[in-house]
């Protein structure tokens, strides 16, 4: 139930080589099933 809630996804600003998070942004991870093998997709759009 927690991960429908939360979400599974995040869209995240890079700007010169660097996260570009604003003052109040940050980014969280928590495992609520356990330890399992996880995938990560990284789409690039932009220059």
């Amino acid at each position: 139930m927690r991960s429908l809630t939360i979400g599974h996804e995040a869209i995240v600003p890079i700007t010169a080589g660097k996260l570009d998070l604003g003052p109040w942004q940050r980014l969280f991870y928590g495992e609520w099933d356990g330890r399992r093998k996880k995938r990560v997709i990284i789409k690039v759009l932009g220059e």
